[in-house]
Parts: C-alpha cells; sequence; structure tokens
C-alpha cells in the first residue's frame, strides 16, 4: 500500500518532467537553429525571445563545451566549460533528459544538440528543481503511512479478537470432546456464531445426544436383559433347590418340578436367540435379499399358527389378493408373520379371533394382523416396539413372551426399507400393520 502507490506517482511525474522539459528545451533549440555558430551576443539575442519557461537554471554551449549562456543570477559561468554528462551526450548529437528524487525535491535534466546544416554547434542544457511536486509526494507518503498505521492497529485489534473467538470456540470443543471421551455423554459444547467452528460444535452436539441416547438405550437394554435371564435363572434354582432339599419328595411332584424346570430353560433359550437375532440386526448382518412371493410363506405360518389357535379356542383367518413379492429373505418374512401373529393370538383372549390380511397397496405389499383383544393403552404405543417393553409384564411372562418379538418384527422391516404401526381399532382389539417395498418379478 505504500510502495505501489509512490512508486505509479513518482513514474507519473517523471513523465510529465520528460515531456515538459524536452519542450522546453526543443523551443530553445528552434530558436537557436538560425545561427551559424553560438557566441555570448547572438545567443543572448535569440534567447530573449523565448518566453519564461520557469527552469532553474538555462545553459548554452558552443560545440566545445564552452559556455556560451548561463541563467543562473549569481555566480554565471558564462565563459567557463559544462562537464556535465547530458551536455557531453547531447554534443554527440543525443537528446538526453535524466530525472530523480531525492531530498525531498525533484530533480530533472535535459540537453539537445543545436544544428546548422546538420552539424552540431553546441547545446542547450536545463535544469529544473521542483519542491512543490515533491512536497504534493512527500504528503502522499506520510497519509499512506498514517493510513498503513491505523489499518495496521484496526487489522491488529480484528486479529487479536478473532483469533481469541477462534481459539475459545477451538478450546471449548476441545474441553467437549474430552468430557465425551471420559464418558460424559451428556456434556455439550456451548459454541456461538454460524462460522464452520460453530457448525463442528453443532454437529459435535448432535453426536454427543445420539451417543447418549445410545448409551441410555445400552444401559436400558442390558439393564432389562439381565432382569429378564434372572427370572428363569431364579425359578430354575428354587426348583432344584426344593427338589434337593425335600426329603422322601414323591414321583409325581418330582415330576412336576422337573417339568417347570424344562419351561424356565425353554423360556431362557428363547430370551438368548432372541438377543442373539437382535444383535445381528443391529450389527448389520444380514443374509443377501432375494425376491421372496409372501403368500406361500403366509400359508405356511397360519398351516403352524391353526393348531395354537384351536388350543386357545380362538378363531384365526386370513385373506390375500395380489402379486406380493418383496425383497428380503424367506426366514425374515417368517419371523415376522409368525411373532405378528403368535402375539394376536395371545392376547385375544379366550373365544377371540384374529384376522391376517396380506395385500398389495401400489407400490407396497402390506401384511395386517388384527385382534379382538383388549386392544393397546394409547401411551403404550409408542414404546412398543421397545426391546424389554410390556404392556402388562405380568400377563406377558404369564403368556410365555420374551418382549423382544415385537423389537424383532420392527427391526427386521425397517432394515429391508419397510414400516411397522401398532394401533387400536375402533370395534376394539389390536391391529399392527408391516409393510415391504414390492418388487415386481418372479419370486425365488
Amino acid at each position: 500500500m505504500n510502495t505501489y502507490p509512490l512508486v505509479v506517482s513518482q513514474d507519473l511525474v517523471f513523465r510529465s518532467k520528460a515531456t515538459s522539459l524536452q519542450s522546453s528545451v526543443s523551443v530553445m533549440v528552434y530558436s537557436l537553429s538560425g545561427l551559424d555558430r553560438l557566441n555570448a551576443e547572438n545567443v543572448s539575442a535569440a534567447m530573449a525571445v523565448v518566453e519564461e519557461t520557469g527552469m532553474s537554471r538555462i545553459l548554452v554551449t558552443d560545440n566545445a563545451g564552452k559556455i556560451v549562456y548561463d541563467t543562473r543570477e549569481t555566480g554565471s559561468a558564462v565563459g567557463e566549460y559544462a562537464v556535465y554528462t547530458e551536455v557531453v551526450q547531447a554534443l554527440l548529437g543525443y537528446d538526453v533528459f535524466t530525472c530523480n528524487y531525492q531530498g525531498g525535491a525533484f530533480r530533472s535534466r535535459a540537453s539537445s544538440p543545436v544544428l546548422f546544416r546538420n552539424q552540431v554547434i553546441g547545446a542547450v542544457y536545463a535544469y529544473e528543481y521542483d519542491t512543490e511536486q515533491a512536497a504534493l509526494l512527500a504528503g502522499l507518503q506520510n497519509n499512506l503511512l498514517r493510513m498503513s498505521a491505523i489499518i495496521g492497529v484496526v487489522a491488529l485489534v480484528l486479529t487479536q479478537v478473532l483469533s481469541r473467538a477462534l481459539t475459545r470456540n477451538i478450546s471449548q470443543l476441545l474441553t467437549a470432546i474430552r468430557q465425551v471421551r471420559e464418558g460424559a455423554y451428556s456434556h455439550r459444547a456451548e459454541i456461538s456464531g454460524k462460522d464452520e467452528i460453530a457448525q463442528i460444535g453443532h454437529e459435535f452436539n448432535s453426536l454427543t445426544d445420539r451417543l447418549q441416547k445410545t448409551e441410555n438405550s445400552r444401559r436400558r437394554f442390558v439393564s432389562d436383559a439381565s432382569h429378564e435371564l434372572k427370572t428363569p435363572l431364579a425359578g430354575i434354582r428354587l426348583l432344584s433347590d426344593s427338589i434337593l432339599q425335600t426329603e422322601n419328595i414323591d414321583l409325581e411332584t418330582t415330576r412336576e418340578f422337573v417339568a417347570d424346570i424344562g419351561s424356565e430353560a425353554e423360556r431362557l433359550s428363547r430370551i438368548t436367540e432372541d438377543l442373539l437375532r437382535l444383535t445381528r440386526l443391529d450389527s448389520g448382518i444380514l443374509e443377501p435379499p432375494t425376491r421372496v412371493d409372501v403368500l406361500p410363506v403366509l400359508e405356511q405360518v397360519m398351516r403352524m399358527m391353526t393348531l395354537v389357535a384351536q388350543e386357545k379356542q380362538v378363531d384365526l383367518t386370513y385373506d390375500a389378493s395380489g402379486e406380493c413379492t418383496v425383497m428380503a429373505t424367506r426366514d425374515e418374512i417368517h419371523q415376522v408373520i409368525y411373532n405378528l401373529t403368535d402375539n394376536a393370538v395371545k392376547y385375544s383372549g379366550k373365544v377371540g379371533a384374529v384376522q391376517v390380511s396380506l395385500h398389495r397397496r401400489e407400490n407396497w405389499v402390506e401384511l395386517t394382523v388384527a385382534d379382538n383383544g383388549p386392544g393397546i393403552p394409547e401411551a403404550d404405543i409408542p414404546r412398543i416396539f421397545e426391546r424389554f417393553y410390556r404392556v402388562d409384564k405380568a400377563r406377558s411372562r404369564a403368556a410365555g413372551g420374551t418382549g423382544l418379538g415385537l423389537s424383532i418384527v420392527s427391526d427386521t422391516v425397517c432394515k429391508r426399507g419397510g414400516t411397522v404401526e401398532a394401533a387400536n381399532r375402533p370395534e376394539g382389539g389390536a391391529v399392527f400393520t408391516a409393510r415391504w417395498p414390492w418388487k415386481g418379478g418372479e419370486a425365488q
């Protein structure tokens, strides 16, 4: 900012000086061009008609370099020899101009030869000492220096402010990262603004929100799983201790206790299998999907569940229509239909009714399982697919449920791009609806 304007200004002044000075010298040379030789008398007469040019000094020399005319008021050098470089160059037939800026003044020099019949008979030398334009240039330089100083101070202050703001945000973000690394998932980075650091802070807070939610889910899952596993284990231990501590126990009672132990062991096995299945779903370990026709799978499940429904005096019916092919695996479809139907049969009660429907709705394959049981409390519907969540825990355990069936259904369907919903029927009972994206073509 300081150098470029000064250099440009100096260059402009140099060009202006060169034009004006050389023009003045050319006028003087023209006034002398009619003389066959130069001496003090005829040069003075010729120069008398030249207008005042404001030059600091004008010299005229003959062809030997001897000064015949000098405008300097004091110490005139007439009769002496001009030993200036510009005069020497002019006597050799060259037009010369030099200018420099130093000591607060522009010093400009110009010299041209005086010709008579193409012969050099002398030279004109002009010198200008200009402090006015130099003062303007010095003023410009001082103004630039002051502006630069002000801009430098402002830039320094802004740099300090921005640096502190930036380092403060980064420091807060680093502190938050260390806190979260130590397990404090509830810690949040308090970063204001809309710059990139603030956006990183917002993304970090979103990440910690997800970590907090995941950690809460993990802890709840571990707690619920431990509780669910502890119940059958406690039952097995109690029954086995009863057998060992009871003397002269009869065979029928022993058989009854052993049968109860087997039931608890079977329940423990179901919980373990469901936990392993959910673990595989969470890990994303899925078999490659193929086109599956849902109807044959539905018919197979209905044949299996008919006997169970008859034992519980539940009327189980189903209907299907349309080409219902989806991208999944046969085992997944079987698991979803079986879990939803088994759940409906268990909770429909005696002399209940369960209706299973399979239809294609535009680009979706829709499976609905409806019962006429007590339904689901409205407050529990949003949490019905959570793991180990039960509406009536005592009744769920009595029915042999693990609390994981609906979670498996939800995760299995959602992993294939589908949805699962639960709602209450206006006429009573609950209805579960599972949807898969329809995939036309020949099923495998």
